[in-house]
């Protein structure tokens, strides 16, 4: 099957030719096997069950054997045989060469292995690949470029989307994993994301020293999916997961939810902070947010018709797509993805900022009713951002679930999410 081509791409042939290693790492089924396969000219499976016993031998005897091949070569999912890190490392000393490994892995190891393991520091660069965006999937049309707002090259005004309010809840549904966005038929196509929380909830959580309740791991999923896109205390979390699920202490909870962070299924949103008032009144709370909005679509059992249905609900899901979206479109310009609150109400949804200090305000907003609120935040933070003499925002944004995009008289760029791309 022809490959689709994915942002990611452009980071990993770069970073191949000034680093020995590149450490690929996301969620189960986002593609980065197959990504990594177009860079390696050999490759290692350490999950294939016919010679993952026979990889164990040879790596209790001599692991390098198992580095031999034709570089770069890709070692898949690393983390099942974690010693294979440090003798990476080795070899890369000892070469002194660029572009030599790719390595996988849908799982950060726990801390009483990493504590073992050589930060690789020097050695290897990370990134992240999340499930597809949007734009690589095909569904935005990719007329509106981040990079091109950044730079002042675009004008925001008359562009438009194809994707309908009943598309895009069918995509938030769907999510962006590679394989239900080859799927031509779409009720087969959202079967995928209930299929990724059935084996997630089912054999992933599972390991050789812990015993895991598939129904608690759900119960988790699921509490945390109503509670996606926002601040509220963890106490909210664990009272709404007691509710789900009955008793249970914090300490098996706090379990889980770590678990699910080193399985790339959760993964918050940092606070930004300005410095444009006293740190006493910025709320640090990192934003809660899944992988891929389609996870909790699947958990919370909601189809696109009952998500088209539930303003509320597919508002807080659109700002998690679009969040997504937003990691990939930053991470591929070589920026971070960080959301602001304040205690008296001022709030940005996303923050994109750049280690050169240049920064852009985001406000999502499903549909126009609110387009006008979210633009007047934005001019109220950057109003405030003036006042205290700090750099200002490169550009401010309302990303919507609409058709048409435009900019209004205060400079705030009203962008379809159906028109964007990196």
């Amino acid at each position: 099957m022809e490959y689709i081509k994915r942002l990611i791409d452009r980071t990993i042939e770069e970073k191949l030719q000034v680093m020995g290693c590149i450490v690929i790492r996301g969620p189960r089924w986002c593609g980065k096997t197959t990504t990594a396969n177009q860079f390696a000219k050999s490759v290692l499976e350490l999950q294939d069950p016919t010679e993952g016993t026979k990889y164990r031998e040879i790596s209790e005897n001599n692991i390098n054997l198992l580095l031999e091949g034709e570089k770069p070569r890709l070692i898949d999912e690393w983390q099942l045989i974690p010693n294979i890190w440090n003798a990476i490392r080795y070899a890369i000393d000892k070469k002194d060469e660029q572009g030599l490994y790719l390595i996988t892995g849908s799982v950060t190891p726990n801390d009483n292995v990493r504590k073992n393991l050589h930060s690789g520091i020097g050695r290897m660069s990370f990134v992240t690949m999340y499930p597809m965006s949007l734009y690589e999937s095909g569904d935005s049309n990719g007329c509106i470029s981040l990079r091109d707002i950044l730079e002042g090259k675009v004008q925001v005004n008359g562009q438009k989307s194809e994707i309908t309010y009943e598309r895009l809840a069918y995509l938030t549904c769907r999510g962006g994993w590679p394989s239900s966005v080859k799927q031509k038929d779409e009720k087969l196509a959202l079967k995928v994301a209930k299929e990724y929380l059935d084996v997630l909830c089912e054999s992933d959580m599972e390991n050789n020293t812990e015993n895991i309740n598939p129904k608690l791991t759900r119960a988790i999923i699921r509490a945390y999916s109503r509670l996606t896109c926002t601040i509220e205390a963890d106490k909210t979390l664990y009272e709404d997961i007691r509710n789900i699920y009955g008793d249970i202490s914090d300490v098996t909870i706090i379990k889980y939810l770590n678990k699910l962070k080193r399985l790339y299924v959760i993964e918050d949103i940092d606070a930004w902070n300005p410095n444009i008032i006293s740190k006493t009144n910025i709320r640090t709370a990192p934003k809660k947010a899944l992988v891929d909005s389609s996870i909790a679509c699947a958990a919370l059992e909601c189809s696109p018709k009952e998500l088209a249905m539930d303003p509320m609900t597919f508002g807080l899901l659109f700002e998690n797509l679009t969040d997504r979206d937003l990691k990939i479109y930053a991470n591929s310009l070589g920026g971070h993805l960080r959301h602001y609150r304040d205690r008296y109400g001022l709030e940005c949804d996303q923050v994109i900022h750049f280690d050169n200090g240049d920064y852009g305000l985001i406000q999502t907003k499903l549909g126009t009713r609110k387009i006008k609120e979210g633009a007047e935040k934005l001019v109220e933070l950057r109003g405030k951002i003036r006042k205290n003499g700090k750099k200002e925002p490169k550009f401010l944004m309302v990303i919507t679930g609409s058709d048409i995009a435009y900019t209004t008289k205060d400079g705030v760029l009203i962008v379809p999410i159906g028109c964007l791309k990196d």
